[in-house]
């Protein structure tokens, strides 16, 4: 289980890296750097943004999304409610919200269990929306 509460990046990596049974020296070529350089990005508590990314693509997970929980789960009332306009105006700062997902992709997964393409088992597995959400979506949108 994910500890979403304190982050340390290089951890999550390197599991998911044991997790796939990936080669270094694999790694080493996609990143152009050596066995040190990698173990070094391990131990790091926090990576820049394009490293991430990289790693992202290369063992084909979304490393951001750790990030975005930490959000959903930690974000302040405060935080959640901050879109309120000032006396001077709208905010600047973006306010978070729980609901991660847009209207469009749920749009989208609805018109995919319309039309049959794709079945509610099938949505939940490979787009990995929890069941009760999907579930929440379809009994709002019946029409």
């Amino acid at each position: 289980m994910m500890n979403f509460k304190n982050i340390h990046i290089g951890t999550f990596i390197k599991q998911k890296v044991l997790e796939s049974e990936m080669k270094i020296s694999r790694i080493c070529n996609f990143f152009k750097c050596t066995e040190e350089e990698i173990e070094v990005m391990y131990e790091a508590q926090s990576l820049d943004t394009e490293i991430l990314l990289r790693w992202s693509k290369l063992l084909k997970y979304d490393f951001f999304r750790i990030y975005t929980q930490h959000l959903i789960v930690h974000a302040s009332l405060s935080a959640c409610m901050g879109n309120k306009k000032s006396p001077e105006g709208p905010l600047l700062q973006p306010s978070f919200r729980k609901n991660i997902y847009t209207q469009e992709i749920i749009e989208f997964i609805l018109e995919l269990i319309e039309t049959g393409e794709k079945d509610k088992y099938q949505i939940i597995k490979e787009y990995r929306i929890p069941k009760t959400t999907l579930h929440k979506w379809i009994s709002r949108n019946k029409k």
